[in-house]
């Protein structure tokens, strides 16, 4: 019984020294991938969080689709938390319609009309890569958070060559959406 027991502390300090390596090695471009999507660094560092402990209950620290996993991971939990964020937004906006019928006083603030145009450019953006299948989302999200094509690839568990394709696709599906949603 001791040298089973002895086995299995030493086989849980390995898997932790693995998973410290995993984290020491990936963390950054866990956080980067999700910051590119969030947009606020604690934001993004939740996000990292999440994923990482996701993949530590359920997947072991050597598996050699960890790296891909993770940053696939990050791309579609920074999504998901932005459209968990739409989707308050869209509920605090009703209640505050809501309000608003209710009271006469109304204010309006207005900020200078560039840093207005470009808070609503990015507001934009981030509800319209919502709306998009979550593939599409996350090759853009991976591409334009600084990976190659090929770690596009590995990522999403495609070959290389579909990159492109997939990506442009997605870009054009991102144009669609955000002139549907100025359009509005």
């Amino acid at each position: 019984m001791a040298i089973v027991a002895r086995h299995w502390a030493g086989a849980q300090r390995h898997e932790a020294a693995g998973f410290e390596k995993l984290f020491l090695e990936e963390y950054s471009r866990v956080v980067a991938i999700a910051q590119h999507v969030v947009r606020d660094p604690h934001e993004a560092e939740d996000v990292a969080q999440e994923v990482f402990c996701a993949f530590y209950r359920q997947h072991p620290p050597d598996a050699s689709y960890a790296r891909a996993w993770l940053r696939r991971a990050a791309a579609h939990t920074a999504l998901n938390t932005l459209r968990g964020k739409r989707r308050r937004r869209e509920r605090e906006a009703a209640d505050a319609l809501h309000r608003d019928r209710l009271s006469t006083e109304h204010e309006v603030s207005l900020d200078p009309q560039r840093a207005l145009e470009q808070t609503e450019r990015q507001l934009d953006v981030r509800r319209a890569l919502s709306r998009l299948p979550e593939r599409r989302a996350a090759v853009l999200v991976l591409r334009y958070s600084g990976l190659s094509y090929a770690e596009v690839a590995e990522a999403l568990g495609v070959s290389t060559g579909q990159v492109g394709t997939l990506l442009r696709r997605a870009e054009q599906a991102l144009e669609k959406e955000i002139s549907h949603e100025t359009s509005r």
